[in-house]
């Protein structure tokens, strides 16, 4: 059986727990934190990173990378488009949201949600209007142009989606939401894929595992 190392709440582990789910392929949850020093763990992943995925003799990490494995060993149903250019572009939706604004959604959460549950510590109300009002508008207004009004962005329901979306659900725990006024795709989308069956069922099991 396939092997996820990796906690709930983490926006790169969900995508791999949601990936699994809609394809209906069995695994199990091995704990793990990030960047812990675990020995063994530094073993299969020398980043430290979550998540790591073990499949037989196969042993991966890094979301993005995970996700294209269990597309092509599993392919059906589909998680990416067909069609080569919308593709292409599902590749950079997830490069985007993976990176820049994954960083800045998890600067949100860690200075709202870990520094006063884990660290006992005030968060910096600063950095995160910086964050909000500075940093994340210009990422907004780009995806904003992009996503549609309704339904999903290549039409069906990919992992295009979940990766613009699941840095703001993060972030959404530190109590910050996508103005739907300004933004009203992006907050749309964000609805319409957090609604999506297996994405709702990962999420219902992050509820429990942050105790919200």
């Amino acid at each position: 059986m396939i092997k996820v190392y990796g906690v709930h709440g983490s926006p790169f582990v969900r995508k791999v727990f949601v990936a699994l789910d809609f394809k209906n392929i069995p695994y199990e949850i091995v704990p793990q934190m990030p960047f812990s020093g675990d020995e063994k763990y530094l073993e299969i992943n020398p980043l430290g990173k979550i998540p790591t995925l073990v499949d037989g003799k196969l042993t991966l990490g890094d979301s993005k990378v995970i996700c294209r494995y269990l597309e092509k060993a599993y392919p059906e149903p589909a998680l990416y488009p067909a069609d080569i250019v919308d593709n292409a572009m599902a590749d950079w939706f997830e490069d985007l949201c993976g990176g820049a604004v994954a960083e800045m959604a998890a600067g949100i959460f860690f200075q709202r949600f870990m520094r006063p549950f884990a660290f006992k510590q005030e968060p910096d109300e600063e950095l995160v209007a910086k964050i909000i009002e500075k940093r994340l508008p210009p990422m907004l207004d780009y995806l904003e142009s992009k996503i549609p009004a309704a339904g999903f962005v290549f039409g069906e329901f990919t992992m295009a989606d979940l990766s613009i979306v699941s840095p703001f659900i993060n972030a959404a725990y530190a109590r910050y939401e996508v103005d739907d006024q300004r933004w009203p795709s992006v907050s749309g989308l964000l609805t319409r894929v957090k609604a999506q069956p297996q994405v709702a069922a990962v999420l219902e099991k992050e509820a429990k595992a942050l105790g919200l």
